[in-house]
């Protein structure tokens, strides 16, 4: 079984218990979902700020990988990297104090009141970003996945329940439960970056180089920070932390708290798909160097397929479950049936994205990489706009933000489709996806019009079940997708080999 294969899948099932482990949190959550959207402003505001601090020096880390293997100088450039993150976080910071004599107002902002614990984890994330791209060029996904999706969730849960239970002990106005949860939370982001130091010195030795002399040979380091400043222009698309700090400022913490809610059940559709990326972004690159547009044009429609399958089961299963879900909700359940169109229409944008494979990867990876940027300067933007107008013009709230990232995320996707075909000649659509949807859409309706029994619990367990069996005959006599390569010993078993 190819390493690939393996370590996907691996990411894949890690992306699971991630999300089992988040969506069992879901019920202690929605027990204050004030402070829970606290905590769900923080991060991405951070990520919000991430960019700024490594400037797209970990996409370069990825770019020039194979180069500088071959010249013996991985090290330098991880060494610099991390050097040159650390000099920009201190520019930033100089910048970040500086904005409310330039703009009082950003003293009313909740990123501004809540700064003690955002400005630390943005350098955490981002020296966390240089060691996740540094660690992909060894094609081990894994480990790295472990902290970015496991650690961030038991810091959630972890906080949220160091809250309640002091919230019980100390009077309202105490701050003592929030300082506390909050330091807790912070705390796991500081273990995540540790572990990141300890697995990439497990790989290969760390040793710091902070030579200038190889980068300034051929004026190398020109071309470096060149690619690097595009990959930070292209970092503005991260609609997720755009939408949470947006909610955030304009709506109010709860509201952050059910939109994370509910973002929490459709990233269970998006798992495969952050893992093949990873794993993929080296062969990508490779291909590209080569000029082998026949098995960059295989191997991109292979894995869309994949991961638009796989995608559709779990979206149709999301569907059919979710109205008999919410019934096992504490009292806030409710609320979370009324945006249920959410989930509709933001899973729909998702599954769309699932199906354009790694479209941007293969803009970001060639020479045509400034295009990508562009394309995701007009993703923020639209997203910006959109919110904007949705918050400010309708009632929509949280069913006008799934609107706006559906538009944009598929205005964004049609682009880049468009773009590879006919600069590459390659795209990530086939027939088979259409089989796909009218298999998944025949299974959600067959599903939906059986009867519904009194009993909630076995709604939500017999109607996701009859989805999965009428999509498993429909794809055996279609054949569309190669269930047989997955579901067989000799694979199951290579996916405990950790290495």
């Amino acid at each position: 079984m190819s390493v690939v294969a393996r370590q996907g899948f691996k990411y894949s099932i890690i992306g699971y218990i991630g999300f089992l482990l988040g969506t069992g949190s879901i019920f202690i959550f929605m027990n204050n979902l004030e402070f829970y959207g606290t905590l769900r402003y923080i991060m991405p505001t951070a990520e919000i700020l991430v960019p700024f601090v490594v400037f797209g020096i970990s996409y370069a880390n990825v770019k020039f990988f194979n180069k500088v293997d071959k010249d013996g100088k991985k090290q330098n450039m991880l060494s610099l990297s991390l050097a040159a993150v650390s000099i920009n976080f201190i520019l930033f910071l100089c910048v970040f104090f500086l904005l409310p004599y330039i703009f009082p107002g950003f003293k009313n902002t909740k990123a501004w009141k809540i700064k003690e614990i955002i400005l630390p984890l943005t350098l955490l994330l981002s020296f966390c970003a240089i060691f996740n791209k540094y660690i992909s060029n060894y094609k081990r996904i894994v480990v790295s996945n472990i902290f970015d999706n496991l650690f961030p969730k038991i810091a959630n849960l972890g906080a949220f329940l160091i809250f309640i239970y002091l919230v019980s002990q100390y009077t309202e106005a105490s701050s003592v439960p929030e300082k506390t949860a909050l330091m807790f939370f912070f705390g796991m982001f500081f273990l995540m970056f540790i572990g990141y130091v300890f697995y990439t010195n497990k790989l290969e030795k760390i040793k710091f180089d902070f030579s200038t002399d190889y980068f300034k040979k051929d004026n190398f380091y020109k071309e470096f920070a060149a690619y690097s400043f595009f990959g930070f222009l292209g970092t503005f698309g991260n609609y997720l932390a755009i939408n949470n700090f947006m909610i955030g400022e304009f709506m109010g913490m709860e509201e952050v708290g059910i939109y994370s809610v509910l973002y929490a059940l459709i990233s269970l559709i998006s798992i495969p798909q952050l893992g093949l990326f990873n794993i993929s972004a080296p062969i990508i690159s490779k291909t590209l160097a080569d000029g082998d547009m026949e098995e960059l044009d295989r191997f991109h429609k292979k894995t869309s397929l994949s991961l638009y399958f796989l995608g559709a089961v779990l979206f149709s299963c999301i569907m059919v479950g979710f109205p008999y879900l919410t019934e096992f909700m504490p009292k806030n359940g409710t609320l979370l049936r009324e945006y249920e169109p959410v989930v509709w229409i933001w899973g729909s944008a998702v599954l769309i994205d699932l199906a354009t494979g790694f479209n941007g990867n293969i803009i970001s990876l060639s020479k045509y990489y400034r295009f990508n940027i562009l394309v995701m300067i007009l993703l923020a933007g639209l997203t910006i706009g959109l919110n904007y107008y949705f918050i400010k013009n309708t009632d929509l709230k949280l069913i006008g933000i799934a609107l706006s990232t559906a538009i944009s995320l598929t205005t964004y996707n049609v682009i880049k489709i468009a773009f590879n075909y006919f600069v590459f000649k390659v795209s990530p659509l086939t027939i088979e996806m259409i089989f796909v949807s009218i298999i998944c859409t025949l299974a959600i309706t067959v599903a939906i019009v059986l009867p519904t029994f009194n009993n909630n619990f076995i709604n939500l367990m017999y109607k996701p079940a009859v989805v999965l069996i009428l999509i498993y005959i429909g794809n055996y006599f279609t054949k569309v997708f190669p269930l047989e390569n997955y579901l067989n010993a000799k694979f199951i078993k290579s996916i405990f080999k950790f290495k």
